[in-house]
């Protein structure tokens, strides 16, 4: 077993994170980091801070350099971050020798790397939103078309009363749209650039710390936090808890989908689904599986986040290395589910004579509630509830349709009350509100 699924050549495709993944290697890290040294060079060239062809010579040599990874590897175990040896390597990179005393002017390694996460964050979330648009416009259509199949609604595992298809796909969907309308504010809120220099105070940036700071964000299209957020992990616990919370709607899905689709149900058939090595008759929900395992790994990683959202006085190693391990494990995880519910929306097939069927023989007890207060037009609530339970009871015992009874004690009643489709309140105007929000969503980011 790989030490991560999303980067393993055995497992990659069964947890599939797409261009996400290439933003979470050592290369793409190192290249985030280099591009906020030039622009951080840049914005003191232009403020005086340094020589402005110093700035222009590290700015140009921060695009163009490749280092290789493995050669800061020695030292990042020494120091235990890479940036030291970054700067070092990049100093060399650099042509004249003049500027090369230039470079990091100021800033601490947690400023380069803070800042050089949200650049891979802020791609991250662009990825992550588009496979979570082809999702819901999936469901949205799903919603559309079956905004009046009756199917049974099941609470503690157990028939409750009718619902439509297309309430289900939206009880799936609105979660997913409510965390799309979260994203504007969380961009302007978290995705925020750092620098603060060794302890917080940007003493060795000099008097314009303040505006050095502004200029950067503003380079790099990211928000100025005002202040160090050195040790105020709230920006990156923000963004876990939203991942976190996208992770578990889409395992919501995969729970329910593994459920429909067993052989018990056979509500919902799925594309794709997998084989077994020795019993031909399978069609195993995979995708399904995967969402629910990434929603599990996503609560014990965001549990470990949180912990280290306590860091020790103005700089904290051990806080800031648990970043390391869970959050792109998190990012990942997040875009591996996005993807396997894109994939997956698009190939539920819902199967109504399967989901009708659960309303015959002893399924007619799921009109219960409707028939309850169809006798209380006549007789007192408490009395009314107490007769539908006698019949219930009397149909279990007798295995008579609870129809055929209710008929024969009750004939001013219309037959019609045991027809599901006649029962699904406001199901299916909840499908339809969620496929028409679905579709805004959609056509606003096209």
């Amino acid at each position: 077993m790989p030490a991560s699924v999303f980067d393993s050549a055995l497992y990659g495709r069964l947890f599939p994170t797409g261009e996400v993944g290439r933003l979470f290697t050592d290369t793409a890290e190192i290249r985030a980091m280099l591009l906020v040294e030039g622009a951080l060079a840049k914005a003191q060239g232009a403020r005086g801070v340094i020589p402005e062809t110093a700035a222009t010579q590290i700015h140009r040599a921060a695009l163009e350099a490749q280092i290789d990874p493995s050669a800061l590897a020695e030292a990042t175990g020494t120091n235990g971050v890479s940036v030291p040896a970054l700067v070092s390597a990049f100093r060399a990179e650099i042509g004249a020798p003049e500027a090369r005393a230039f470079v990091h002017w100021g800033a601490t390694s947690q400023d380069i790397a803070d800042t050089g996460l949200m650049l891979r964050l802020r791609q991250s979330f662009g990825l992550i939103e588009a496979d979570v648009v082809a999702c819901v416009q999936a469901l949205g259509l799903l919603a559309r078309d079956h905004a009046e199949t009756p199917m049974a609604a099941r609470t503690y595992g157990q028939h409750a009363t009718p619902t439509a298809f297309g309430a289900v796909v939206a009880s799936w969907g609105m979660p997913l749209l409510d965390l799309l309308d979260e994203l504007p504010a969380l961009r302007e809120r978290c995705l925020l650039v750092s620098l603060s220099g060794a302890a917080g105070t940007g003493a060795a940036l000099g008097p314009e710390a303040a505006a050095l700071r502004a200029d950067l964000a503003q380079a790099l299209a990211l928000g100025d936090p005002g202040r160090s957020w050195h040790t105020d992990r709230a920006p990156i616990l923000r963004i876990a808890d939203w991942l976190a919370r996208l992770t578990l709607a889409f395992g919501k899905i995969g729970e329910d989908l593994t459920l429909h689709a067993q052989s018990d149900l056979g509500e919902v058939r799925l594309g794709g689904a997998g084989g077994s090595s020795t019993m031909p008759q399978k069609q195993n929900p995979v995708g399904p599986s995967v969402l629910v395992a990434l929603a599990r790994q996503a609560t014990a990683l965001h549990g470990a986040l949180q912990l280290a959202g306590m860091h020790r006085f103005q700089r904290d190693g051990a806080a800031w290395f648990t970043e390391w391990m869970a959050l792109p494990q998190l990012v990942l995880g997040a875009a591996s589910a996005a993807q396997t519910g894109a994939r997956l929306a698009g190939g539920i097939a819902p199967d109504r004579q399967a989901m009708v069927r659960a309303f015959d023989g002893p399924g007619e007890m799921m009109m219960a509630e409707a028939l309850s207060f169809a006798l209380a037009a006549t007789l007192p609530r408490p009395e009314a509830q107490a007769e539908v339970k006698a019949l219930c009871r009397a149909a279990a015992e007798t295995d008579e349709p609870l129809s055929v009874l209710v008929a024969r004690q009750h004939p001013g009643l219309d037959p019609g009350l045991f027809d599901p489709a006649g029962q699904l309140g406001q199901a299916p105007a909840e499908a339809r509100a969620f496929a028409d929000r679905a579709a805004r969503a959609a056509s606003g980011r096209d």
